[in-house]
Protein backbone atom coordinates (compact mmCIF):
# COMPACT_ATOMS: atom_id res chain seq x y z
CA UNK A 1 0.00 0.00 0.00
CA UNK A 2 1.25 3.48 -0.87
CA UNK A 3 1.83 6.38 1.49
CA UNK A 4 -0.96 8.95 1.95
CA UNK A 5 0.53 12.35 2.79
CA UNK A 6 -1.71 15.13 4.07
CA UNK A 7 -0.17 18.59 3.49
CA UNK A 8 -1.72 20.87 6.09
CA UNK A 9 -1.46 24.19 7.90
CA UNK A 10 -4.28 26.29 9.34
CA UNK A 11 -2.65 29.46 8.01
CA UNK A 12 -2.81 30.58 4.42
CA UNK A 13 0.16 31.78 2.41
CA UNK A 14 2.73 29.45 3.98
CA UNK A 15 3.53 27.39 0.89
CA UNK A 16 1.08 24.56 1.51
CA UNK A 17 -0.28 24.22 -2.03
CA UNK A 18 3.14 25.02 -3.50
CA UNK A 19 4.55 22.12 -1.50
CA UNK A 20 1.76 19.69 -2.39
CA UNK A 21 2.10 20.43 -6.11
CA UNK A 22 5.88 20.52 -6.41
CA UNK A 23 6.59 17.60 -4.07
CA UNK A 24 4.07 15.55 -6.09
CA UNK A 25 5.89 16.51 -9.28
CA UNK A 26 9.32 15.75 -7.82
CA UNK A 27 8.21 12.32 -6.61
CA UNK A 28 6.68 11.54 -10.00
CA UNK A 29 9.85 12.64 -11.79
CA UNK A 30 11.84 10.32 -9.54
CA UNK A 31 9.86 7.38 -10.93
CA UNK A 32 7.18 7.04 -8.24
CA UNK A 33 3.51 6.69 -9.16
CA UNK A 34 1.85 9.71 -7.60
CA UNK A 35 -1.66 11.07 -7.22
CA UNK A 36 -2.36 14.66 -6.15
CA UNK A 37 -5.78 15.13 -4.58
CA UNK A 38 -7.13 18.67 -4.18
CA UNK A 39 -9.36 18.99 -1.09
CA UNK A 40 -9.26 22.79 -0.91
CA UNK A 41 -12.45 24.47 -2.25
CA UNK A 42 -10.22 27.22 -3.65
CA UNK A 43 -8.85 24.54 -6.04
CA UNK A 44 -5.43 26.20 -6.28
CA UNK A 45 -3.58 22.89 -6.59
CA UNK A 46 -5.84 21.96 -9.49
CA UNK A 47 -5.15 25.15 -11.43
CA UNK A 48 -1.44 25.09 -10.51
CA UNK A 49 -1.11 21.74 -12.27
CA UNK A 50 -2.88 23.09 -15.36
CA UNK A 51 -6.34 21.53 -14.85
CA UNK A 52 -9.84 22.89 -14.20
CA UNK A 53 -12.00 22.26 -11.10
CA UNK A 54 -14.62 19.56 -11.55
CA UNK A 55 -18.39 19.84 -11.09
CA UNK A 56 -18.46 17.16 -8.40
CA UNK A 57 -15.67 16.01 -6.10
CA UNK A 58 -14.75 12.37 -6.61
CA UNK A 59 -14.36 11.80 -2.85
CA UNK A 60 -18.09 12.13 -2.19
CA UNK A 61 -19.16 9.75 -4.93
CA UNK A 62 -20.34 6.28 -4.01
CA UNK A 63 -18.96 4.87 -7.25
CA UNK A 64 -15.31 4.05 -7.85
CA UNK A 65 -12.86 6.83 -7.02
CA UNK A 66 -10.79 5.71 -10.00
CA UNK A 67 -13.31 7.37 -12.33
CA UNK A 68 -12.34 10.78 -10.95
CA UNK A 69 -8.64 10.52 -11.81
CA UNK A 70 -7.24 12.80 -14.52
CA UNK A 71 -3.80 12.73 -16.10
CA UNK A 72 -1.34 15.61 -15.91
CA UNK A 73 1.40 16.78 -18.25
CA UNK A 74 3.98 15.06 -16.02
CA UNK A 75 4.66 11.35 -16.39
CA UNK A 76 3.59 9.26 -13.36
CA UNK A 77 1.53 12.14 -11.89
CA UNK A 78 -2.26 11.85 -11.81
CA UNK A 79 -4.68 14.34 -10.27
CA UNK A 80 -8.13 14.33 -8.69
CA UNK A 81 -9.23 17.96 -9.15
CA UNK A 82 -10.94 19.98 -6.48
CA UNK A 83 -14.54 21.16 -6.61
CA UNK A 84 -16.01 24.58 -5.82
CA UNK A 85 -19.52 23.12 -5.73
CA UNK A 86 -21.08 24.16 -2.42
CA UNK A 87 -22.85 20.84 -1.88
CA UNK A 88 -19.60 18.88 -2.25
CA UNK A 89 -17.67 21.18 0.07
CA UNK A 90 -20.47 21.06 2.63
CA UNK A 91 -20.72 17.26 2.47
CA UNK A 92 -16.96 16.83 2.90
CA UNK A 93 -16.80 19.38 5.71
CA UNK A 94 -19.75 17.91 7.63
CA UNK A 95 -18.91 14.25 7.23
CA UNK A 96 -20.48 11.83 9.67
CA UNK A 97 -18.82 8.54 10.57
CA UNK A 98 -20.05 6.87 7.39
CA UNK A 99 -18.78 9.68 5.17
CA UNK A 100 -15.41 9.63 6.95
CA UNK A 101 -15.12 5.91 6.33
CA UNK A 102 -16.06 6.47 2.67
CA UNK A 103 -13.22 9.00 2.27
CA UNK A 104 -10.79 6.58 3.91
CA UNK A 105 -11.89 3.70 1.70
CA UNK A 106 -11.48 5.87 -1.38
CA UNK A 107 -7.96 6.90 -0.34
CA UNK A 108 -6.99 3.32 0.52
CA UNK A 109 -8.14 2.32 -2.96
CA UNK A 110 -5.94 5.01 -4.48
CA UNK A 111 -2.99 3.92 -2.32
CA UNK A 112 -3.26 0.41 -3.77
CA UNK A 113 -2.35 1.69 -7.23
CA UNK A 114 -0.12 4.67 -6.35
CA UNK A 115 3.06 4.77 -4.31
CA UNK A 116 2.18 8.26 -3.05
CA UNK A 117 -1.13 10.05 -2.60
CA UNK A 118 -0.77 13.73 -1.61
CA UNK A 119 -3.70 15.72 -0.23
CA UNK A 120 -3.75 19.51 -0.45
CA UNK A 121 -6.00 20.71 2.37
CA UNK A 122 -7.72 24.07 2.99
CA UNK A 123 -5.94 26.59 5.27
CA UNK A 124 -7.80 25.65 8.45
CA UNK A 125 -8.08 22.96 11.09
CA UNK A 126 -11.79 22.57 10.43
CA UNK A 127 -13.80 19.46 9.63
CA UNK A 128 -12.55 19.24 6.04
CA UNK A 129 -8.90 19.14 7.14
CA UNK A 130 -9.66 16.72 9.98
CA UNK A 131 -11.43 14.40 7.54
CA UNK A 132 -8.26 14.39 5.42
CA UNK A 133 -6.06 13.74 8.46
CA UNK A 134 -8.25 10.81 9.52
CA UNK A 135 -7.78 9.17 6.13
CA UNK A 136 -4.02 9.80 5.78
CA UNK A 137 -0.98 7.87 6.94
CA UNK A 138 1.39 10.86 7.27
CA UNK A 139 1.07 14.59 7.82
CA UNK A 140 3.49 17.11 6.32
CA UNK A 141 3.38 20.63 7.77
CA UNK A 142 4.88 23.57 5.86
CA UNK A 143 5.53 26.62 8.04
CA UNK A 144 6.69 30.06 7.05
CA UNK A 145 9.78 31.47 8.76
CA UNK A 146 7.99 34.27 10.59
CA UNK A 147 7.23 35.45 14.13
CA UNK A 148 3.90 33.65 14.60
CA UNK A 149 5.06 30.33 13.12
CA UNK A 150 5.52 28.49 16.41
CA UNK A 151 2.25 29.73 17.89
CA UNK A 152 0.19 28.38 15.00
CA UNK A 153 2.23 25.20 14.77
CA UNK A 154 1.67 24.30 18.42
CA UNK A 155 -2.10 24.58 17.96
CA UNK A 156 -1.97 22.42 14.85
CA UNK A 157 0.15 19.76 16.55
CA UNK A 158 -2.52 19.36 19.25
CA UNK A 159 -5.19 18.69 16.60
CA UNK A 160 -2.93 16.16 14.87
CA UNK A 161 -2.20 14.35 18.15
CA UNK A 162 -5.94 13.87 18.73
CA UNK A 163 -6.32 12.37 15.26
CA UNK A 164 -3.36 10.04 15.86
CA UNK A 165 -5.05 8.74 19.00
CA UNK A 166 -8.47 8.40 17.33
CA UNK A 167 -7.01 6.49 14.36
CA UNK A 168 -4.97 4.11 16.56
CA UNK A 169 -1.69 5.32 15.13
CA UNK A 170 -2.63 5.14 11.43
CA UNK A 171 -1.50 8.77 11.11
CA UNK A 172 2.14 9.64 11.83
CA UNK A 173 4.24 12.79 11.56
CA UNK A 174 5.80 12.95 8.10
CA UNK A 175 7.71 16.11 8.89
CA UNK A 176 7.78 19.89 9.31
CA UNK A 177 9.04 21.93 6.37
CA UNK A 178 10.43 25.46 6.68
CA UNK A 179 9.29 27.61 3.75
CA UNK A 180 9.96 31.14 2.45
CA UNK A 181 13.40 30.78 3.94
CA UNK A 182 15.55 33.93 3.66
CA UNK A 183 19.07 33.30 4.99
CA UNK A 184 19.75 37.04 5.07
CA UNK A 185 17.13 37.65 7.75
CA UNK A 186 17.99 37.13 11.41
CA UNK A 187 14.34 36.19 12.10
CA UNK A 188 14.64 33.27 9.69
CA UNK A 189 17.56 31.82 11.65
CA UNK A 190 15.75 32.40 14.95
CA UNK A 191 12.63 30.53 13.76
CA UNK A 192 14.79 27.78 12.24
CA UNK A 193 16.69 27.24 15.49
CA UNK A 194 13.57 27.36 17.65
CA UNK A 195 11.59 24.90 15.51
CA UNK A 196 14.49 22.43 15.31
CA UNK A 197 15.19 22.66 19.03
CA UNK A 198 11.53 22.07 19.93
CA UNK A 199 10.58 19.40 17.34
CA UNK A 200 13.93 17.76 16.65
CA UNK A 201 14.14 15.03 14.03
CA UNK A 202 10.68 15.55 12.54
CA UNK A 203 11.89 18.81 10.94
CA UNK A 204 13.18 18.27 7.41
CA UNK A 205 16.78 19.24 6.70
CA UNK A 206 15.57 20.72 3.40
CA UNK A 207 14.22 24.27 3.43
CA UNK A 208 12.28 26.07 0.69
CA UNK A 209 13.70 29.51 -0.11
CA UNK A 210 11.86 32.61 -1.19
CA UNK A 211 11.94 32.23 -4.96
CA UNK A 212 10.00 34.21 -7.54
CA UNK A 213 9.83 31.11 -9.76
CA UNK A 214 7.68 29.35 -7.14
CA UNK A 215 5.28 32.30 -7.17
CA UNK A 216 5.10 32.63 -10.95
CA UNK A 217 4.81 28.97 -11.97
CA UNK A 218 1.13 28.45 -10.87
CA UNK A 219 -0.05 31.36 -13.04
CA UNK A 220 1.22 29.37 -16.02
CA UNK A 221 -0.45 26.14 -14.85
CA UNK A 222 2.98 24.59 -14.35
CA UNK A 223 5.09 23.14 -11.58
CA UNK A 224 8.39 24.84 -10.82
CA UNK A 225 10.18 21.99 -12.61
CA UNK A 226 8.43 22.85 -15.85
CA UNK A 227 8.58 26.60 -15.43
CA UNK A 228 12.08 27.09 -14.04
CA UNK A 229 13.89 23.74 -13.68
CA UNK A 230 17.19 25.40 -12.66
CA UNK A 231 15.67 27.64 -10.01
CA UNK A 232 16.40 27.51 -6.30
CA UNK A 233 12.81 26.40 -5.72
CA UNK A 234 13.19 23.42 -8.03
CA UNK A 235 16.39 22.40 -6.26
CA UNK A 236 14.72 22.71 -2.84
CA UNK A 237 11.81 20.45 -3.77
CA UNK A 238 14.21 17.94 -5.31
CA UNK A 239 16.04 17.80 -1.97
CA UNK A 240 12.75 17.44 -0.09
CA UNK A 241 11.72 14.62 -2.42
CA UNK A 242 14.92 12.75 -1.59
CA UNK A 243 14.26 13.13 2.14
CA UNK A 244 10.67 11.90 1.82
CA UNK A 245 11.84 8.83 -0.09
CA UNK A 246 14.49 8.11 2.54
CA UNK A 247 11.83 8.17 5.29
CA UNK A 248 10.03 5.22 3.74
Amino acid sequence: MGRILCVVNQKGGVGKTTTAVNLSAALAMSGQTVLLLDMDPQCNATSAIGLAPCDGHALVREESIIDGIQTSSIDNLSVIPGSRTFQDVDRLANSDANETQLVRRHLDTLAETHQFVLLDCPPSVGALTQSALNASTEVLIPIQCEYFAMEGLTQLIQVIKKVIVSTDGRLTFGGILLTMYDPHLELTHEVDAEVREFFGDIVFDSVVPRDVALCEAPSHGQTVFQYAPRSRGAFAYTQLCMEVLQHD
